[in-house]
């Protein structure tokens, strides 16, 4: 399928062909609806929500969907490593890369969570008080990409205290 033109959008096809080679030449037809629905989808990014925006909401064999992410072979890293070789030559061609790192828990209980940990929850824990959250840590990579060669501070206010106003 030639998915170039979908709902009047068009994708650059260079972009989305560098991750063929991750997928066998079936599986790459349903990954490449998947994700460009990723792309345009609002909301929950879900197989279900994806199909709906693509157009393929009636599609009767919705299950080849669902299995690209739980039973094909292709490889989360190598398509991470490509997305961001993309990412890099897309917005910072140029210039230096500035990273920023980012980690949260999804709290998550169950026996068949295998990847579950217990850490310190930074949101209820203070110097003085250490609580412990259960659940997945997940780290975030963020490219990000200064406007200009200043750096732009914030002034974060104190909390309010026995009605005093700003």
């Amino acid at each position: 399928m030639n998915h170039k033109l979908l709902l009047g959008f068009k994708f650059p096809s260079d972009r989305l062909l560098a991750f063929a080679p991750l997928f066998r030449h079936r599986t790459w037809r349903h990954a490449e609806i998947l994700l460009i629905g990723a792309i345009l989808a609002p909301g929950k990014r879900t197989v279900t929500s994806i199909l709906r925006i693509t157009g393929l909401s009636r599609e009767r064999h919705f299950v080849n969907y669902h299995r690209v992410l739980n039973r094909a072979r292709w490889n989360g890293r190598r398509a991470a490593h490509l997305l961001f070789g993309l990412l890099i030559d897309t917005f910072v061609p140029a210039g230096p890369v500035i990273l920023g790192l980012d980690d949260t828990i999804e709290r998550r209980r169950g026996k068949r969570i295998t990847a579950k940990g217990i850490y310190r929850d930074p949101v209820r824990s203070s110097d003085a008080h250490f609580v412990k959250a259960s659940g997945l840590r997940w780290l975030s990579l963020m490219l990000l990409r200064l406007a200009s060669e200043e750096i732009l501070l914030a002034n974060v206010p104190e909390p309010l205290r026995h009605g005093s106003a700003f």
